[in-house]
């Protein structure tokens, strides 16, 4: 392939974009466009009001580009401003931390980045990594040095995961796909192809007094329906899931409630 556009939302300090981009250098020349900073939960937010400031830096001996804007600008900028042609691919992740259930695709920035590659006509993938357990104890271990391997052998999993899935026909079916991975996932852990689990979450934010309110997410999901074959059971199993999307997906209505409906 031409080239492949990596970012994230986790900003150019993530430790998973150094070795991601490394192990993705097996499949193609891959450039980085990432916000400057964490911009999670930011779903596809596009910077409308404020300039974005690109600048070019050093990632672990190679080049990457930072913005001042969102995931979704990242893409936008890396597809039609900083390159003379676009990428044959948008890989966004690998986040730290899973992007399953619906509640959390809308929310998250990983999948919005993969979404505004899709909207440019480019096949695109966000690869997520998560644990089962406290999150916040997780997330510390992982961030520390010692985890530097483990983030190097996940990375080149990662990347077959995007090779078998860019090749495989999926995007005949699908313009996004998102892969979640346990953090001790190796080339041999089971993988699935799911649907998106219908879930909400409890609360975001928490009173700190005074009219001000804090992100503080309670962990708590609210479950709509069953969850067998989505992507969150597969997350609770222990084993690779593999999501097509489509953008939108409209339900089909009955016909008894389309009479209610039109004239």
């Amino acid at each position: 392939m031409s080239w492949i556009l990596l970012t994230n939302d986790d900003g150019i300090d993530s430790p998973a974009l150094a070795p991601f981009a490394a192990a993705l250098s097996d499949l193609g020349t891959v450039r980085v466009v990432v916000p400057d900073r964490e911009r999670s939960w930011i779903g596809k937010a596009i910077t409308r009001f404020d300039p974005i400031r690109v600048e070019k830096v050093r990632l672990d001996g190679g080049a990457a580009w930072t913005c001042t804007g969102f995931p979704a600008d990242a893409v936008q900028i890396g597809i039609h401003g900083l390159f003379d042609e676009p990428p044959a691919l948008v890989v966004s992740g690998i986040n730290v931390g899973y992007n399953h259930g619906a509640a959390f695709l809308m929310s998250s920035g990983t999948v919005g980045a993969a979404v505004e590659g899709w909207v440019s006509g480019i096949p695109s993938i966000a690869v997520s990594t998560g644990g089962n357990g406290d999150w916040s104890a997780w997330k510390r271990k992982v961030h520390q040095r010692e985890a530097l391997f483990q983030w190097e052998r996940l990375a080149i999993v990662a990347t077959s995961l995007v090779d078998e899935a860019h090749g495989s026909g999926l995007f005949e079916f699908a313009d996004v796909v998102t892969i979640n991975l346990p953090f001790d996932t190796t080339l041999d852990t089971p993988r699935r192809v799911t649907t998106v689990a219908r879930v909400g979450y409890d609360r975001l934010f928490r009173d700190q007094g005074d009219g001000i309110y804090t992100h503080d997410f309670g962990g708590r999901f609210v479950e709509f329906e069953g969850i067998d074959g989505t992507d969150i059971a597969a997350a609770r199993e222990g084993v690779v899931s593999i999501t097509p999307l489509r953008m939108p997906a409209a339900s089909a209505v009955p016909d008894e409630v389309r009479a209610r409906l039109e004239r």
